[in-house]
């Protein structure tokens, strides 16, 4: 499999290091290619109305621009509070650019009133892998939690800083060890669900 390349239709850095990280582990030898190390190409607008949607849709325009098997994702915060809010808008809920520190901040805005025991959220992850020859694999992870008042820690992204999962509590999830993250996050659990499929399909 040495000679196999993978492209992760993202040029999210830390978004991107956590992915190749765990399939590393599950496809020794595959090169892992972002968006910045390939051709340019038009990126598809992230209108569907599910996580399952979006990450189809940049993985299809993955696969036509590249000639790769592409792996894609979408992923996003859901808080009970706010209706499932801010769900498939988690990137660009406080509006274009895109920024997680007004993200973060409209989030605890939003939940400046509600009570440390109505603040139950949890992320979720679906990951589409497409291979040029049409083979499909689609699987969702989730990780429950709870919305904190403040941000704490730097070593995550997105509402990292802010979620505290029920795995590991007491700590956000940009306050865990690499180790700790890898074991419990929901695109890790997606991503090890699929890896021996992926593997076969690759082949």
């Amino acid at each position: 499999m040495a000679d196999l390349r993978l492209h992760l239709a993202s040029r999210n850095a830390k978004k991107l290091a956590e992915l190749e990280r765990i399939l590393a582990d599950h496809l020794p030898g595959i090169e892992i290619v972002g968006l910045d190390d390939v051709p340019a190409y038009a990126e598809p607008v992230e209108d569907a109305p599910t996580f399952e949607g979006n990450a189809r849709l940049k993985a299809q325009a993955g696969v036509a621009a590249t000639g790769l098997a592409t792996i894609a994702d979408d992923s996003g915060l859901c808080v009970a509070a706010l209706n499932g809010m801010p769900g498939v808008l988690s990137a660009r809920w406080s509006g274009q650019p895109k920024s997680d520190e007004r993200n973060n901040r409209l989030l605890l805005d939003q939940l400046d009133d509600v009570p440390d025991e109505r603040r139950d959220a949890y992320f979720v992850c679906a990951i589409v892998c497409l291979t040029p020859d049409g083979q499909e694999l689609l699987v969702e992870g989730r990780m429950d939690g709870r919305v904190i008042r403040e941000v704490r820690g730097d070593g995550g992204f997105g509402y990292d800083v802010l979620f505290e999962a029920d795995d590991l509590p007491g700590r956000t999830t940009a306050e865990l060890t690499r180790e700790e993250k890898d074991a419990i996050p929901h695109r890790g659990r997606a991503l090890r669900a699929p890896a021996p499929q992926l593997a076969v399909a690759l082949r």
